[in-house]
């Protein structure tokens, strides 16, 4: 009997602290997450009003993207001098150095959804995406540049930014705000479910490398967002893509 009574102790007490595990997960990690991304959105936006406006990588003042359409590609066999849309066009896709690791540099607002996040340069655990931000896939484009700005975020826990991204169609707004200026991005495509590996998702010419039907065949200026499913694993991922709309000096 004394035997029954002890087991039953052990077992309540890792109850307890199974429990105490899944709440510290499930709503304490949420809300220092939280916390802390919406105090780092308000310490860029306070930092944007008070230095001047430029590319918040190269310091340089951005280059207006005036249509849609200027987002085809440049065409390699145009002989003699490009004319001046082309030349701007040229101009905004330079190359340009990265932000430094780990650093956020760029809002992202999904209206949709609610979301107003901090983005951050690269996609570590640790000093990224577990202080609640978006993460930038490294050598993918920056903000506006032509090809592919990926972006990567939790679904559940530390923060979830991404949580709710499956509910976004076609024509919802991704708006990226910088320190030089707000890229307007709308959801063109999404991707209900591919394999964590699919690294086609996040090309410059985004295309599933698993779905082969999913994505792009022609260079362009695209985001796209990238996150765990189904929830609470980690086993796949959801793909959401969009394409540049506009975009405007601050």
């Amino acid at each position: 009997m004394r035997l029954l009574w002890n087991l039953a102790e052990v077992g309540v007490t890792l109850g307890v602290v199974l429990l105490l595990l899944v709440a510290h997960q499930l709503w304490w990690t949420n809300r220092q997450a939280r916390e802390g991304a919406e105090r780092q959105v308000h310490a860029l936006e306070e930092e944007w009003g008070k230095g001047d406006s430029g590319d918040p990588v190269t310091g340089e003042e951005p280059v207006p993207s005036e249509t849609p359409q200027d987002a085809a590609a440049p065409d390699p066999a145009d002989a003699g001098p490009a004319p001046e849309p082309r030349r701007r066009q040229q101009a905004a896709q330079a190359p340009a150095p990265a932000p430094r690791w780990d650093q956020a540099y760029a809002v992202l607002r999904i209206p949709r959804v609610g979301i107003r996040v901090p983005v951050a340069e690269g996609v570590s655990k640790s000093g990224v995406l577990n202080k609640g931000y978006v993460g930038h896939y490294g050598r993918t484009a920056q903000p506006g540049q032509g090809g592919n700005f990926a972006l990567a975020g939790h679904r559940n826990t530390h923060g979830e930014p991404f949580r709710r991204i499956d509910r976004l169609r076609g024509g919802d707004e991704l708006v990226v705000e910088t320190k030089g200026a707000v890229y307007t991005y709308v959801v063109d495509k999404t991707l209900a479910q591919t394999s964590a590996g699919d690294s086609g998702v996040i090309a410059p010419v985004p295309r599933s490398r698993v779905k082969a039907s999913h994505g792009y065949s022609s260079p362009g200026y695209y985001i796209t967002l990238t996150t765990c499913t189904p929830e609470y694993t980690s086993k796949y991922r959801l793909i959401v893509w969009g394409k540049l709309q506009s975009m405007r000096p601050r």
